[in-house]
């Protein structure tokens, strides 16, 4: 297992995490009272804090729940009033009434004071018992209907029906009128708590046919199954008769005798008090009620109670604390077997996975996970999961050995190996988004042609097999060189007026938020004109390969970056609106840099500040940067270049994809040799490997003795390199204390006094943030030797080196300059920033001497030092190194008590692999493109 996670702790076996996760994985495990002790030594120093930027379980599921209901309902039936359509029910009683299509309506005020003889078989006591019917949907009893004898509801009309549907829906709108309840309370509402089980309430043999007991099948009880809390807002019930979510009593897996009688109910305080009076009931530390209450929204507390399990959903705990918590509150009817406690498991290996990068797990992996786990029935816990959406399921095409997908076949051929995968929604939608997204591009883009009717050859012979399909070459006929030239009336307002290269009359930028059509765009002339001068073979070559495609991977190391500098210059210069995206504030100052040098060689650029085209990924998204977006909500631009293309997370993709209109060109560049995002997914990798559009690979490399060490990094060699002016230093140390001490001892005095490199501008880098020589250990000597303090703004003093995580995989390096009422204020990079209150402490901020290789993706330093503490050579691999060791650009200095373990890891192993799907789904839409429409 990896020791390169933001937590510095090794995970379980079963959660199969390769250390690709860092700025997500919770740092300290939080440790309730009576549960098992934490994993890490780092859970004593308080109550548990989430990892840096992890902002809790996401509400992905919301209406999965009604999709698997209408699934799995019989042909005819009445819809059950159970799934998320119908809106979460007021009490653990009113459930039960189908409906006919129509949404059903929660009870208002007063409800739950139902007659208790509803649980003994009557038609209201839970979505198992529905009463069927006919042409009229049952509403649950209103304000004033609380108290009607439940056996009269099964020999309800369809007229009473319908008048109690209508007093329903009245006394919901007085309700919410008056400001008795909100709107949004009649889909929140969090049921009671469990009552015992008793042989009256399994319903699930003898309901009629085609009530709301049908529902999806599987090795699971067949009943129909109550949405999770994510999807209505409160808790998952019990394996009680009206929760739906266990079943018969006989049936449930964790049954270890009959269920106690509930302990007397306790009201629980509104809001965050209230969940910190059930956490404390359970013996967990208070300090989670915040985290808690927003994780589990507005009835928190209430659904808390009912299902202790959605401990878990917090960023930090474990399922031995959330197992010693449920045990606290439940008492004997605590079990392993309990099927709340197998759907929050299932839940948080997958979200354990996703921090490891994977945007899905295998099916095989998932339930020897929940086996280890000691989860009674594994497949029926899956079954329950796929049956309530809380999980999906996929069949991914295997790969045949050279690495593509097997054509399909036909239906006498021998069918197509599969395996299949186990995933959250919000991944697998952002999957197939991207994928969706990035084929959309390709389809949309419109082929370069001249204004004018030319019949002349292409001239560009070398862009079409860059990627331009025979259509787009024959469009690229030779015309006379003014049809080169921009013209502005077609977008007034839009952008300055430009013309070809040769002009220079470029004199601003794109204005924002245009809703001017787009100009002509440029001519095949055109754009070889401005290829022919671009400064290297790949960039010319790539300027070709982005005239004629609307999707193009680039691939380069450090020195590669002027080349998409050059392409943005020369369509910039063209007229177009582009723009080049970065991963950190560092790089898009790097490609700044760029951009003006290109711009100093160029004749035209299209504004008078060329930097001003180089943004961050999350200050265009935002708005904060860029061209802002159009009346369409698109991104009002015509190129985008996004540099660092390995650290886009899958949703941060999806996100950018579904921004940029038809017709856009996209160009994803990287080095494809670093590490892979902190997030799920895996990109860049994903694209490059199913050849979904033309790929540019950059000859330009990377000089100087750090360049030469890198560049055989990565083709799997560890070489030793001539470095006269020491720009490559090793350090050999005997064990990890030493290893912090030489750290220091470099940091402190030698880089500075030999190459002038202040301290503030040296980084340390590591493997993890755990251990003798984590970020921990190397941060607190820093902190230290440089700029010792008591530590009086929550533990950071002015002067402090810091990383903020304001997202999962996003590090703003800063320095604290003071605090107030407001936060922890950061000077980073010379922009003032602020960090509220309660994300001080949280793992949000940390010391920022050391960092590990994940946090520091993406930036560079003048100097760097590696630490490699012999007890971290695990979570060595040929891409962490690469990473790791490509952060300096002057100095790099190795502190190596790994010994032969590093060659090993360049050697042989090359990364951490994932689960993902990006890949068979680009491959699967390359193929659904090639195959010959079908004959009549």
């Amino acid at each position: 297992m990896s020791t390169d996670r933001l937590a510095g702790e090794t995970p379980p076996g079963q959660e199969a995490a390769p250390g690709t996760a860092e700025a997500r994985t919770p740092d300290d495990a939080a440790g309730p009272g009576g549960a098992a002790a934490p994993e890490s030594a780092a859970a004593q120093e308080g109550a548990a804090a989430p990892g840096e930027g992890a902002t809790g379980r996401e509400e992905s599921a919301e209406t999965a729940g009604a999709e698997a209901e209408a699934a799995g309902a019989e042909a005819g039936a009445a819809a059950a009033d159970s799934g998320a359509e119908a809106g979460a029910v007021g009490s653990g009683e009113e459930a039960g009434t189908p409906s006919t299509g129509a949404e059903s309506v929660t009870p208002a005020s007063g409800a739950d004071a139902a007659n208790p003889g509803a649980a003994n078989g009557s038609p209201a006591s839970g979505p198992e018992t529905g009463t069927p019917s006919s042409g009229a949907e049952t509403a649950a009893p209103a304000s004033g209907a609380a108290a009607a004898n439940p056996g009269t509801a099964k020999a309800n009309p369809a007229s009473g029906s319908a008048k109690a549907t209508a007093d329903a829906l009245a006394a919901a709108v007085r309700a919410v009128e008056s400001g008795e309840r909100s709107a949004a309370s009649f889909f929140n509402d969090a049921p009671r708590p469990a009552r015992p089980a008793a042989p009256a309430a399994q319903p699930a043999k003898g309901a009629p046919q085609g009530g709301p007991q049908a529902g999806p099948t599987g090795p699971g009880p067949e009943v129909t199954r109550q949405p999770t809390a994510q999807e209505t807002g409160g808790p998952a019930r019990p394996g009680g008769p009206e929760g739906g979510a266990t079943g018969p009593a006989d049936a449930a897996p964790a049954a270890t005798g009959p269920a106690p009688a509930p302990r007397p109910a306790v009201r629980t305080l509104p809001g965050v008090e209230g969940v910190r009076q059930v956490l404390a009931a359970g013996g967990a530390p208070e300090t989670l009620a915040e985290q808690t209450a927003e994780v589990l929204g507005e009835r928190a507390a209430e659904a808390l109670a009912e299902d202790p399990w959605l401990l878990l959903g917090v960023p930090g705990v474990r399922p031995e604390q959330a197992d010693g918590f449920a045990r606290a509150l439940l008492g004997p009817a605590c079990g392993p077997g309990d099927e709340r406690r197998a759907q929050a498991l299932v839940g948080w290996l997958l979200e354990q996975a996703a921090l490891a990068g994977h945007s899905a797990l295998e099916a095989a992996a998932l339930r020897a996970a929940l086996a280890q786990r000691s989860v009674p029935d594994p497949d029926d816990a899956l079954q329950a999961a796929i049956a309530d959406g809380a999980v999906l399921v996929f069949q991914d095409a295997i790969d045949e050995p050279g690495g593509r997908a097997r054509p399909a076949t036909g239906d006498d051929e021998e069918e197509q190996p599969v395996r299949v995968l186990l995933g959250l929604d919000r991944f697998a939608m952002a999957e197939e988004s991207v994928a969706d997204g990035l084929a959309r591009l390709l389809n949309t883009f419109e082929a370069v042609a001249e204004p004018t009717q030319g019949t002349a050859p292409a001239e560009d012979c070398e862009a079409a097999a860059d990627g331009a399909t025979a259509d787009e070459a024959k469009a690229d006929g030779a015309t006379a060189a003014g049809d080169a030239q921009v013209t502005d009336g077609d977008t007034p307002g839009e952008r300055p007026a430009t013309t070809a290269p040769d002009t220079g009359t470029g004199t601003g930028t794109p204005t924002d938020h245009d809703t001017a059509p787009r100009p002509a765009p440029p001519s095949a002339t055109a754009w070889e004109a401005v290829a022919a001068a671009a400064p290297s073979p790949s960039a010319a070559e790539l300027i070709r390969a982005a005239a004629h495609s609307g999707l193009v991977a680039h691939t380069g190391a450090e020195a590669a970056r002027a080349e998409p500098a050059a392409l943005i210059a020369a369509a910039r210069s063209l007229g177009l609106r582009a723009f080049g995206a970065t991963h950190t504030e560092n790089g898009r100052r790097r490609l700044a840099a760029h951009l003006t040098d290109s711009a100093a060689d160029a004749t035209a650029t299209g504004s008078p500040d060329p930097a001003a085209a180089a943004v961050t990924v999350s200050g265009l998204l935002s708005g904060r940067e860029g061209p802002g977006r159009d009346a369409d909500g698109a991104l009002a631009l015509d190129l985008l270049v996004v540099l660092d293309a390995p650290q886009l997370d899958l949703e941060t993709a999806a996100l950018l994809v579904e921004s940029l209109t038809d017709g856009t060109r996209l160009v994803l560049s990287g080095d494809p040799g670093v590490l892979w995002s902190a997030g799920p997914g895996r990109l860049f990798a994903d694209l490059l490997a199913a050849r979904f559009c033309p790929q540019v690979a950059s000859r330009t490399p990377d000089f100087g003795p750090i360049g030469e060490l890198v560049s055989g990094i990565g083709i799997g060699e560890l070489s030793q390199v001539e470095a006269p002016g020491k720009e490559v230093v090793i350090v050999p140390v005997r064990d990890a204390g030493e290893a912090v001490h030489r750290t220091v001892q470099l940091v402190a005095d030698s880089v500075p006094r030999a190459f002038g490199v202040p301290a503030d501008h040296t980084q340390v880098i590591t493997v993890g943030h755990g251990g003798a020589a984590g970020t921990r250990a190397l941060n607190a000597a820093l902190k230290e030797r440089l700029n010792p303090g008591p530590g009086r703004f929550g533990g950071f003093d002015p002067g402090d080196r810091v990383a903020y995580t304001p997202a999962p995989g996003r590090t703003v390096p800063g320095t604290v300059t003071g605090a107030d009422a407001a936060g922890l204020h950061l000077d980073c990079d010379g922009s003032a920033l602020v960090v509220p209150r309660e994300q001080v402490g949280t793992g949000a901020l940390r010391h920022g001497w050391a960092l590990t290789a994940h946090q520091a993706a993406g930036t560079r330093w003048p100097a760097a030092v590696v630490v490699l503490p012999g007890d971290a050579t695990g979570g060595l691999t040929r891409a962490w190194v690469y990473t790791a060791f490509s952060r300096g650009e002057r100095h790099l200095s190795v502190v190596q008590g790994a010994d032969q373990a590093l060659a090993r890891a360049i050697a042989e192993v090359p990364v951490k692999e994932r689960t993902t799907r990006l890949r068979s789904l680009l491959q699967q839409s390359v193929q659904s493109s090639e195959e010959p429409p079908a004959a009549d």
